[in-house]
């Protein structure tokens, strides 16, 4: 299909494709420019409290593969565990994130790439389209999502008597306590020692009920 309608060769459209996904890939791209924690971050999200061993957090969290930040929000698998508790908790998390792993297959229906990302014969490249493709497909659910450019543009809309749009232009040097929160929030989010302190706490709330399961297996 290359060779008829676009007129490149196999080694060119490779190329480009790597390309492509160098752009797409980076820091940026993914977490910081990411509206995963938006609602949070501006203080939209419901408030979400829990107990895990007896200590209190105020942040919900995913769980997650190795590629992603130890933050708070974050929940990675243990790498070659060898305790028993850390055992338990590896089994539970990736068991529960197999769910991702059955949505592949959209993935594969949406990209054909994903089905032979091996012709690229690199780990590190196909690595990068399957996060690329990921990636996309979100863009693509956010997009055709009900009401997901739903804004109020009221505060737009006002005129003065001449007709014309009014613009305040006066300004303060105070940082406004909003974006304060803000800040505090996106710290905290990124707080590696809360991640290690969650971490810890759910290994032992997971071998505390279901521990007695492994001991009677």
């Amino acid at each position: 299909m290359v060779d008829e309608y676009l007129r490149l060769g196999e080694t060119t459209a490779r190329s480009c494709v790597e390309n492509f996904m160098e752009d797409t890939l980076n820091d940026i791209n993914i977490l910081d420019r990411s509206p995963v924690f938006d609602d949070v971050i501006n203080g939209q999200a419901p408030q979400d409290t829990y107990s895990v061993n007896g200590r209190e957090y105020h942040m919900a969290y995913y769980l997650t593969d190795g590629i992603y930040p130890k933050w708070a929000t974050f929940i990675q698998s243990i790498t070659m565990p060898q305790e028993p508790k850390a055992v338990l908790f590896a089994q539970r998390q990736e068991a529960v994130r197999k769910d991702v792993e059955r949505a592949f297959r959209v993935l594969q229906a949406r990209f054909a790439i994903v089905k032979n990302p091996v012709l690229f014969w690199d780990t590190a490249k196909i690595g990068k389209i399957m996060r690329a493709c990921i990636i996309l497909h979100n863009m693509i659910v956010e997009n055709e999502r009900d009401g997901y450019t739903l804004f109020d543009v009221s505060e737009f809309q006002q005129e003065d008597e001449t007709g014309n749009s009014h613009v305040d232009l006066t300004y303060s040097t105070d940082i406004p306590s909003n974006i304060v929160n803000m800040m505090g929030v996106r710290t905290r989010i990124r707080d590696r020692q809360m991640h290690e302190q969650l971490k810890a706490d759910l290994v032992e709330h997971v071998w505390r009920k279901f521990g007695h399961d492994e001991d009677n297996n």
